[in-house]
């Protein structure tokens, strides 16, 4: 039989529907705890996807259809409205989605081309240029009395009349962001965990949210539509990092179990470092590509300017694949370990 070896015919389609499929426990848990704010953002993303995806298409020759029924830009919106404050603005998603898809992705060749993650790429724009919108996070349902419904979330999303105690009353920092702010005021580790932000091992409410994200990664895991190498080498990464900076000073930085329960990493880890064109390839090399993207989340969490480093340790390690890849090649089977140098 002539190569390539590879027997598996599952299509693009198929592959990014399963993704979809894994997502939708997140969401569920997402609409359940915070509100259904989140729908809106998502319908937001996934239009404007598809939008700029059919006009990248048809300003460089291509057919629409096919590429626009494969799902790879619904996955990009998805993953980049998950990223984000349910609350935002409405501008704020499409400048993201239409950043991710039209730069990120079709600027640079298009699906398969891309050395950057689109959505992370949409994700780190929009932290950089607008620090003050993407804290507009609403607070888990139990800690807030009056709960925003969907007309409501609608309203704050597309700039309409909404009165500030109101908004005031369902908005909060992230467990991330209320951690790091404790810190900064001098006060120790568990003095900060006594808000009720915080619950049993991470924030109230986004610990079951990380913890669906988990479910939807081992599913994919389970389908071998993801292979084990990266989300583990991501989480002990980020597990070891955190244990041995707790170890030598457990009132200047948090227990590994918080840093892993935090939503952004199990998301980051089955869902967007795992993406096979902007990652390493190489069994090895997706160890090392796991590894680091889990130190350098931990890194800029604990010195960056930024409460939270996923997206950012992402993008870097994408930077890197290619040399990681060059580095870890297997041995070729029957071949030495070693290249011999031919006679002179």
């Amino acid at each position: 039989m002539p190569s390539p070896f590879i027997l598996d015919r599952s299509s693009v389609t198929q592959v990014m529907a399963w993704v979809l499929v894994a997502l939708l426990p997140g969401i569920a848990v997402y609409v359940w705890l915070f509100g259904p704010g989140i729908l809106i953002t998502l319908s937001l993303a996934t239009a404007t996807a598809l939008a700029a995806e059919a006009a990248m298409l048809k300003a460089r020759g291509y057919p629409a259809t096919p590429f626009l029924t494969d799902l790879s830009a619904i996955v990009t919106a998805w993953l980049l409205a998950l990223s984000l404050p349910t609350l935002a603005p409405w501008w704020l998603i499409v400048t993201g989605t239409l950043f991710a898809i039209v730069v990120a992705k079709h600027l640079y060749g298009g699906l398969g081309q891309n050395i950057f993650n689109p959505a992370m790429v949409g994700y780190a724009v929009l932290i950089v240029s607008f620090p003050v919108q993407m804290t507009q996070w609403p607070g888990p349902l139990e800690l807030t009395s009056t709960p925003l419904s969907l007309a409501q979330s609608a309203t704050v999303i597309f700039g309409g009349d909404v009165p500030k105690t109101t908004l005031d009353a369902v908005t909060m920092a992230t467990p991330l962001d209320s951690l790091r702010t404790g810190l900064l005021q001098q006060l120790t580790v568990d003095e900060v965990l006594t808000e009720p932000i915080f619950g049993r091992f991470g924030g109230t409410g986004f610990e079951w949210l990380a913890g669906a994200f988990l479910l939807g990664g081992l599913l994919l895991w389970a389908l071998r539509i993801i292979s084990w190498h990266v989300p583990l080498a991501f989480l002990a990464g980020v597990w070891l990092t955190a244990g041995f900076l707790h170890f030598f000073d457990a009132g200047r930085f948090g227990a590994p179990w918080f840093h892993l329960f935090a939503p952004s990493v199990m998301l980051g880890a089955f869902f967007i470092a795992t993406d096979p064109v902007t990652g390493a390839t190489t069994p090895r090399g997706k160890l090392i590509f796991g590894l680091g993207a889990g130190f350098l989340t931990m890194a800029i969490r604990t010195w960056g300017g930024f409460p939270d480093g996923v997206a950012f340790a992402i993008l870097l390690m994408n930077l890197c694949a290619p040399l990681i890849d060059q580095y870890t090649q297997p041995r070729i089977y029957g071949g030495s370990r070693k290249t011999k140098e031919p006679p002179a």
